[in-house]
Parts: C-alpha cells; sequence; structure tokens
C-alpha cells in the first residue's frame, strides 16, 4: 500500500489528514514513536465528532510501547477492554483551576485525568522522572541525606541510600494549569503546560511523539518546542487546516 502524503511537514512534525485506525493499521512503521501523547474522543456527549474510535489502542500499540492517554474515569472504565494488553503505570490529574458542567446535583469537575499506559518491561521503557522547586523543604541546598534500610508499606523492602539535596522534588501527580477556554484553537485542547511534563517524561529529545487525534496540534507543538519529533493524524480536515497554519508558525509553546 502506498504511504499517504503528509498534510503537514516540515522535517520536525509530519502531519496526517485521515482516519487513524486505517494509518495505524496499514502504516505503523510509518508512525512508529517513542511515546503516544493524545487525547481522544471521550464518546460522552451528542456532538457529532465525539464518538469513541473503537479499537485504537491496540492499533496504536503497532507504533509505540509508552502512551499517555487523557479522558475521565466514565471514559477509561466504559472502554477498558480495549486497553487490553496495555499495563498501566501511573495517572497524573490536570487540575484546570476552573471547569465546567452541566449539571448541578453532582461536584463541580475541575480535573481530567492522562493514564500512562505500557506494553513490554518496565526497565525498557523510556521515562525521565520530572522534578521541580521544592517550596516547602527545610533542607538546605547541598545537604547530604541518609536513608537507612527498611519497608515501605504496601510496596517491598529499600536498601539503604544518600544523596544530595539540590532544592528539588518529583512533579507531583495533581498538576495544575489552566485550561484554554477563551483561547483555544480546538473545543478539547490540552494547555502547554500540562502536555511538556508527559512529553519530556516519556520521549527523549530528538525522539518522535505521535498524537493519533492531533486536533489543532497541539501536542505537536509542544513536542516540537522541547526539541521533539512529532507525529500527528487528525481526521477532519478544518482542524488539520488549523494546526498546519499554528506549525507554520515559528513560535514556541513552552
Amino acid at each position: 500500500m502506498p504511504s499517504p502524503t503528509p498534510y503537514y511537514d516540515d522535517g520536525e512534525v509530519t502531519l496526517y489528514h485521515g482516519d487513524s485506525l486505517q494509518l495505524l493499521a496499514d502504516h505503523p512503521d510509518l508512525l512508529a514513536a517513542e511515546a503516544i501523547v493524545t487525547d481522544p474522543p471521550y464518546g460522552e456527549t451528542s456532538l457529532a465528532w465525539d464518538v469513541w474510535p473503537g479499537g485504537w489502542p491496540a492499533l496504536a500499540a503497532r507504533a509505540a510501547q509508552s502512551m499517555w492517554c487523557f479522558g475521565s474515569m466514565r471514559m477509561f472504565l466504559q472502554h477498558h477492554s480495549d486497553f487490553a494488553g496495555w499495563r498501566l503505570s501511573q495517572d497524573i490529574v490536570w487540575q484546570k483551576r476552573g471547569g465546567s458542567g452541566p449539571v448541578a446535583d453532582r461536584f463541580r469537575r475541575v480535573h481530567e485525568y492522562a493514564l500512562h499506559w505500557y506494553r513490554g518491561r518496565w526497565r525498557e521503557i523510556y521515562k525521565d522522572p520530572q522534578r521541580e522547586p521544592n517550596p516547602v523543604s527545610g533542607m538546605k541546598v547541598g545537604t547530604v541525606s541518609h536513608r537507612r534500610a527498611g519497608a515501605v508499606p504496601h510496596f517491598s523492602g529499600i536498601g539503604p541510600s544518600t544523596y544530595l539535596y539540590d532544592g528539588t522534588r518529583l512533579v507531583h501527580s495533581v498538576i495544575p494549569a489552566k485550561s484554554m477556554r477563551g483561547r483555544a484553537l480546538h473545543p478539547t485542547e490540552k494547555p502547554p503546560q500540562i502536555l511538556a511534563p508527559l512529553i519530556r517524561y516519556s520521549c527523549p529529545p530528538g525522539r518522535a511523539v505521535l498524537d493519533p487525534f492531533a486536533g489543532s496540534g497541539s501536542t505537536l507543538a509542544v513536542a516540537r518546542s522541547l526539541g521533539r519529533r512529532a507525529i500527528g493524524i487528525e481526521r477532519d480536515e478544518r482542524y488539520a487546516e488549523v494546526a498546519a497554519r499554528r506549525l507554520s508558525r515559528p513560535h514556541p509553546e513552552v
């Protein structure tokens, strides 16, 4: 089968206009990436475009072995069987600082999840744990800390260790970031502040990130600005054009 023609290609980012299920099935080598970072349709509304693409996680496994997928708890539970073969390593919560919802008889929803899935052996999956300045520690930078061997509740035993405190801590699993409301190019666009740590964690510089549901190209643009290559698929030509125009501007996203 002939390779599809890119809708946009600048040597760092390649965007295809087409059906992600078909392209993942027919051209997995063309879409091969270190990691997937994507936001599929959740299938939770009556909007014409909001239809869950059944079976896409199995097809995506042909392109990458590590995947961050945005979604709601309802979405992941309803489509859990589609993730068969993938193993869940962790989840992060995007705290939107606002939120919205059509109902008034529940807690106000101000968050979304991003779950990290992988296949194969965990030790073979690329990962770069993200760190940030630690505003609460009483330790001075440069302090040597010693930890004795012992047991950690719910986990296996740990050995003794020594480390030099550098003033940072692991980035927390709840990440606050303002939504794109009022400035979004797509109805479900994710802000660079939530995409950047996921891309840094799962893909080394120079390698490729794949987004099978590219929308307005947020993941692609952020990946490029972080020194990664990016591959995207968007089935709606309106948004493929929006993404192409966005990507044609030499303008940092993070």
